[in-house]
């Protein structure tokens, strides 16, 4: 078809569910390796959205099984989305699990740290990860329980790894205020340079209820000096924005905790975090810097204690 969709135009994310349909779509002539919607392969989108009946045809008439788009495979998909069903039907059709991609992560090896770490047959495979990725491999099932269906629009957020209370302060050159966060607007006077400062096991959580402060890039140069830090803003209007910084440079910007696929430039333990909390972008924040609070009072409040940061900086 030469409508410039492939021959998918009209086809929306319940439809990959539809054997008829989409069978009927392909039959008529729809490229099965055309982009859908101009951003996604219609097998990868089957992977984690469709029923094993539409991966397995599209499966039959791809070119390559194992095509990649942005850097992942159909399978790759299916495993980060936690779709086991398709993914049998992808390794069936002859998708390769342990092809190596995004940063090394294969679909396999990212499965061998899911719930079902035999997916493929060989739950005896060593991952091999660093000490960093051990740690959030460790704590990513706690911070999830923790921050299961928490969200706070507007909240700005900054995960740090191996720094106390005390020494956040001090990097930050802040100076404890007395806060009544409830009679605190966001626009008030001031507002935007007061954050919380909690310590928690494995470091600290610097939180702004009703702002971006903490995931400022000179804030987390600060914080990150000697370590590692990922900062969060749930930004009303357009979602969630990560950052990620390693001895005060960043490591990564622009980033997306709890939605959407990584891209395959991002770190490493970037993408491993994304698969470990999907969906839940403040246990994403959590689990990258290795911290595991027992409750959400770090990031909802109160804090150990409110600091105001210096102006001008």
């Amino acid at each position: 078809m030469s409508d410039g969709t492939g021959g998918w135009a009209g086809i929306g994310y319940g439809d990959w569910t539809d054997l008829a349909r989409i069978r009927a779509r392909l039959d008529a002539g729809a490229d099965p390796d055309a982009e859908v919607w101009g951003y996604q392969r219609p097998l990868h989108v089957a992977a984690e959205e469709g029923s094993s009946e539409v991966v397995a045809e599209l499966a039959r008439r791809v070119a390559d099984v194992d095509a990649e788009h942005e850097g992942r495979s159909a399978l790759w998909n299916a495993v980060y989305r936690g779709r086991s069903d398709n993914a049998r039907v992808l390794v069936a059709a002859g998708a390769d699990p342990w092809r190596p991609m995004m940063r090394g992560w294969s679909p396999g090896r990212l499965s061998l740290l899911g719930p079902e770490p035999g997916l493929f047959g060989d739950p005896g495979r060593d991952p091999g990860l660093t000490a960093e990725e051990a740690v959030v491999v460790a704590v990513a099932p706690q911070v999830r329980r923790v921050f299961d269906g928490f969200h706070l629009d507007g909240l700005g957020l900054a995960c740090v790894a191996g720094v106390d209370a005390g020494e956040a302060v001090r990097r930050l050159g802040g100076t404890p205020v007395a806060v009544d966060p409830d009679g605190l607007a966001p626009f008030d006077d001031g507002a935007h340079e007061i954050v919380g400062v909690t310590e928690v096991p494995g470091g600290c959580v610097i939180a702004q209820p009703w702002g971006y402060a903490p995931q400022r890039a000179d804030v987390m140069k600060r914080l990150s000096r000697g370590t590692v830090a990922y900062g969060l803003y749930a930004n009303p209007k357009s979602g969630n924005q990560g950052c990620a910084f390693r001895d005060g440079e960043a490591e990564g910007w622009g980033l997306h905790p709890g939605g959407g696929h990584p891209f395959p430039d991002e770190p490493s333990l970037e993408i491993l975090t994304g698969y470990l909390t999907r969906g839940d972008a403040v246990a994403h924040c959590c689990a990258f810097a290795g911290l595991h609070p027992s409750d959400t009072r770090p990031v909802e409040g109160p804090p150990d204690l409110w600091i105001r940061l210096p102006a001008g900086r």
